[in-house]
């Protein structure tokens, strides 16, 4: 279903400019390379309804003269299918150059058609990574982030949620079984999708807002949209090998022993995760050059960092009286806006950027 109207959706779209390149009319009424001589055929009728009549070709193509008969003039049949590429290509050209614009600030109804098309043909794995409303809103997501920052920013999210999704089913039988794997087999819902990425879009919209923003750089908002996904996908490697492998769990706040999976605790091997789903996503940020060298180097140290304040929140105030609103979603939240501002603040000061 999602597919169809996504195909709908383009071929709606992309008809005014089709038409355009054929000088306002539907391609099939001016094509090159209809013959005129169809129109000599003339409808007769009988009682099995309608049929052309057959006549007599016009004398140009008993001739053989072909190229008179179908209208062309100098360089023959074969420069109309040329002149209808090259009429083609300068229609398309400029929306594909549109859409993978390598700053970003994509027009939004062509960030939709993409996205619309993306998440038709990835829906079926997607589908098992979200809830139909989780999935409804991330094109929503999707949409906004390609939007703002192209193609890069857009596959940095796309890279969190598959790595993420892919660490959360480690071993997830058998956290089922100890009721510490997340709920609906995993799948992702609206909740998830913002509690995850909210952090990040404002980022991203506030980096196309000009050079500087409140006072801030594009370049550091930015910046503080990669650190955003990178403490994001740092927690989910911190709780997910932690759950899964780690052999002693501590509370942050005492250092007491207790079961894996109890919030804010933390454990070796769930640490060491987190250092490397942080530095995972800035990798993928210098790569596709949203961000520098020195750039990783903060949002890795940004989202570590912002990965343990999260696990201080959740031993101090989540599931306590009076902070029953303290939900998963919320504390993701404001764990991705910690990663975020603490990657700006050093950026600012320590980078100069």
């Amino acid at each position: 279903m999602v597919s169809l109207f996504a195909v709908s959706l383009l071929a709606l779209c992309a008809r005014p400019l089709v038409c355009s390149a054929f000088g306002g009319k539907s391609p099939l009424s001016v094509h090159p390379l209809r013959p005129k001589l169809m129109s000599t055929a003339t409808p007769i009728v009988s009682r099995q309804g309608v049929f052309p009549r057959r006549t007599r070709a016009p004398a140009a193509v008993r001739a053989g003269n072909l190229d008179s008969a179908l209208g062309l003039s100098g360089g023959g049949i074969d420069a109309a299918p040329s002149s209808l590429v090259a009429s083609i290509s300068e229609s398309v050209s400029p929306i594909v150059s549109s859409l993978f614009a390598y700053e970003g600030s994509v027009p939004l109804y062509q960030a939709f058609g993409l996205n619309a098309v993306l998440f038709g043909l990835l829906s079926s794995k997607l589908k098992k990574m979200l809830t139909p409303e989780g999935f409804a809103h991330s094109v929503a997501l999707g949409t906004l982030l390609w939007t703002t920052l192209g193609w890069r920013g857009w596959s940095l999210c796309v890279l969190y949620l598959f790595l993420g999704q892919a660490v959360t089913k480690v071993k997830f039988e058998e956290k089922q079984k100890a009721g510490i794997a997340e709920g609906r087999g995993g799948r992702r819902g609206p909740e998830n999708v913002w509690g995850s990425a909210l952090t990040g879009l404002v980022c991203a919209a506030a980096s196309v807002q000009g050079d500087s923003f409140l006072g801030i750089s594009s370049d550091l908002f930015v910046l503080g949209y990669v650190a955003s996904l990178a403490t994001k996908l740092a927690d989910t490697f911190a709780s997910e090998i932690g759950k899964a492998y780690g052999k002693t769990a501590f509370l942050i706040t005492t250092f007491e022993r207790v079961e894996p999976g109890t919030e804010g605790a933390v454990s070796a091997e769930g640490t060491a995760a987190a250092a490397v789903g942080g530095l995972a996503l800035a990798l993928y940020g210098l790569a596709v050059d949203l961000i520098d060298v020195p750039g990783v180097a903060v949002a890795t140290v940004a989202a570590f960092l912002a990965t343990n304040a999260e696990s201080l929140i959740g031993a101090t105030l989540q599931e306590k009286e009076g902070f029953r609103w303290m939900t998963n979603e919320v504390v993701n939240f404001i764990n991705t806006l910690i990663g975020a501002a603490l990657a700006i603040g050093a950026g600012k000061f320590l980078l100069g950027m």
